[in-house]
């Protein structure tokens, strides 16, 4: 078989423009409502919701891959590279790294991509790991770059990467594609179709020992973000994550051909998934906001604590709704005070109910 790099025509991809057109205005209709969305909000409630979003998107993004970091961690550094946070907290490498290419990507969106951008992105998803020969640098092993599944005696062959000698040539024709086809370049291309290539056009060449997938991820938000002039502020890893199989399987297809309808479309869905996302988070990070001012000071110590996890679970809070059993795992308290705790928070309005006895179960009350 003949990988999609082995072909005559790579890399040349071909695509059919007419599928996408209807996806591209509407991501870029999208994109305005978001933008919108947050546009007025106060300097605190703004940041508030950036973290949070990036908060979400460098855990799902390690997830992907296997990886699962620590949210309080990930969060606090965020908070302090905002310079809303200051102590002396020992962050875990990884987990600092993710954040700090989270910041980047947000800062620095529209700057050109160069060899050394990419360096110092690798050097972040892979920080702390002692198993990488080549850690912020391209590949240089001999061996064949493949990505396999199933038995050592008997594996899969997902992929298999160009050599390691040809990525440094492979990789000044990405980064010259890419200076070409931004949006000020002199073959600018659509935001969603431009992203969708770079993800697939970086993750053929797999130019790193490890992390490939964290930055074809990063590179195709640094495309969105260029495309509408500011940070997109998308779900993307989200909703790659809640959808792996497909996203893994719409990436194996497109490795054997230069012919990449299929793979845009998929990909350009997947965006569009991901900014509905978005938008349903920032209204319910501003909900949020508008709850804990309604009931600022009106929580003991246990019902604070119970509500900050509730609001952890995300816009789908707790499967089948929080339970009391729930309420005395969180607090430690007895069960004749988890009682008397949560009728307090049905009766302020902060908690809905629903349900009797043993099956009575407790969701936020947003709606007042």
């Amino acid at each position: 078989m003949k990988w999609n790099w082995q072909q005559p025509d790579w890399p040349q991809f071909r695509w059919e423009s007419a599928p996408l057109a209807a996806l591209e205005a509407q991501f870029l209709q999208q994109a305005g409502i978001l933008i919108g969305s947050v546009k007025h909000l106060a300097d605190d409630d703004r940041a508030a919701i950036t973290i949070d979003i990036m908060t979400g998107e460098a855990l799902k993004t390690s997830e992907i891959e296997g990886e699962v970091l620590n949210r309080d961690s990930v969060q606090s550094s965020l908070r302090r590279q905002f310079g809303l946070e200051i102590g002396d907290r020992r962050i875990p490498p990884a987990e600092r790294g993710i954040a700090e290419m989270m910041i980047g990507l947000y800062r620095d969106f529209a700057k050109p991509l160069t060899d050394e951008t990419l360096f110092a992105w690798h050097r972040m998803v892979v920080s702390g790991r002692h198993d990488i020969e080549a850690v912020g640098s391209y590949r240089e092993h001999a061996d064949a770059m493949q990505v396999v599944s199933g038995f050592s005696h008997k594996p899969k062959v997902h992929f298999e990467a160009p050599h390691s000698k040809d990525v440094p040539q492979e990789m000044q024709s990405f980064l010259s594609w890419f200076a070409a086809t931004s949006p000020d370049g002199p073959k600018p291309l659509p935001g969603l179709t431009r992203a969708g290539i770079a993800h697939l056009y970086f993750v053929s060449i797999h130019p790193f020992e490890d992390g490939n997938g964290r930055v074809a991820r990063a590179l195709a938000e640094k495309v969105l973000s260029q495309a509408i002039g500011q940070p997109s502020l998308i779900a993307l890893s989200h909703v790659i994550q809640r959808k792996r199989a497909a996203y893994y399987d719409a990436l194996e297809a497109a490795n054997k051909h230069n012919e990449i309808t299929a793979w845009l479309t998929y990909f350009a869905e997947t965006v569009l998934d991901a900014q509905t996302h978005s938008l349903t988070l920032i209204d319910f990070l501003i909900t949020k906001t508008q709850f804990y001012d309604r009931f600022r000071g009106r929580f003991n110590e246990r019902q604070a604590r119970v509500i900050a996890r509730m609001f952890l679970e995300g816009v789908d809070g707790f499967t089948g709704g929080l339970s009391a059993a729930n309420y005395i795992t969180i607090t430690g308290t007895s069960r004749a005070t988890a009682t008397r705790d949560l009728q307090q928070l049905v009766s302020m309005g902060a908690l809905g109910q629903t349900g009797t006895l043993k099956s009575t179960r407790y969701y936020l009350d947003l709606g007042k």
